[in-house]
């Protein structure tokens, strides 16, 4: 009883705050303007089809290895959770080993409570770089989620709460991507790419709720990966022509009875 009360006390107090706040989601220098692949850390990742400078690349964590084995030396973006920073744990040590001594270009640490100096002092540590640094608090995740997905979190625990993949996902919405292709974001896999602790994935229920959202809403959303399209009902990217003919056939699917009416027979217009 007493833990429901703290735990109803901690979601009135973020609602209030994020109602009288009104945070914004975290917003690029200059945004998207063209398909963006978002590589997470699952232990299978596939590079999509038709690959090449014209995407952009975000990474999260550690999963960098995964691009760089693809010949891709620096990611447009990366979101890392604050603990990787200085956390002990057996994820946070392999997540500085892989990204100790590469470089991103936008680096965004998410729910950093601390001062900036320590921050910039913890990334030199394991020799990380960027070209732009921001913490994002957890009022402009929220955002994120609700700005895209129309959903109202107060994030209360790992079942009430996105990953940083599904995060980044909604990322490169609001910041103008063509489509999203993931890889490497499978809500139904263990373990990690950089390390065989085979440790479990957070956030299953939620991820797969918002990514059927996202589906629901017409969010231009792909997978490089066939097992997760089969398991949760991704399209699965196979190339540009084939995006652009399921967007034309969507967008006439969308389209108001009127207006087909229309089309048929001009003189209805």
């Amino acid at each position: 009883m007493a833990a429901q009360f703290t735990e109803l006390k901690k979601h009135i107090y973020r609602q209030i705050k994020y109602h009288l706040s009104r945070p914004k989601p975290p917003v690029l220098p200059e945004p998207f303007r063209g398909p963006v692949l978002v590589v997470g850390s699952a232990p299978v990742s596939n590079k999509p089809a038709d690959f090449d400078e014209t995407f952009r690349v975000i990474t999260i964590n550690g999963s960098q290895v995964v691009t760089q084995a693809w010949g891709i030396e620096t990611p447009d973006v990366t979101l890392v959770q604050f603990n990787q920073i200085e956390g002990t744990n057996t994820n946070a040590v392999e997540v500085r080993r892989v990204l100790n001594g590469e470089r991103t270009k936008m680096l965004y640490v998410l729910l950093w409570r601390k001062e900036l100096q320590r921050l910039e002092e913890g990334l030199k540590a394991f020799n990380y770089r960027y070209d732009r640094l921001e913490i994002v608090d957890r009022y402009k995740r929220m955002a994120l989620l609700d700005r895209v997905g129309g959903v109202k979190c107060s994030e209360l625990g790992a079942d009430d709460k996105c990953s940083n993949g599904i995060n980044a996902v909604l990322f490169a919405l609001y910041n103008g991507a063509t489509e999203v292709i993931i890889t490497g974001i499978n809500p139904d896999s263990g373990g990690h790419v950089y390390n065989q602790e085979n440790l479990a994935r957070l956030h299953v229920r939620k991820d797969r709720e918002i990514l059927e959202r996202l589906l629901e809403r017409g969010y231009p959303i792909f997978t490089a990966d066939p097992a997760v399209s089969q398991s949760v009902g991704l399209p699965l990217w196979k190339g540009r022509a084939q995006a652009a003919k399921m967007s034309e056939v969507d967008a006439k699917a969308r389209r108001p009875a009127s207006k087909k009416a229309a089309t048929l027979n001009p003189l209805l217009g």
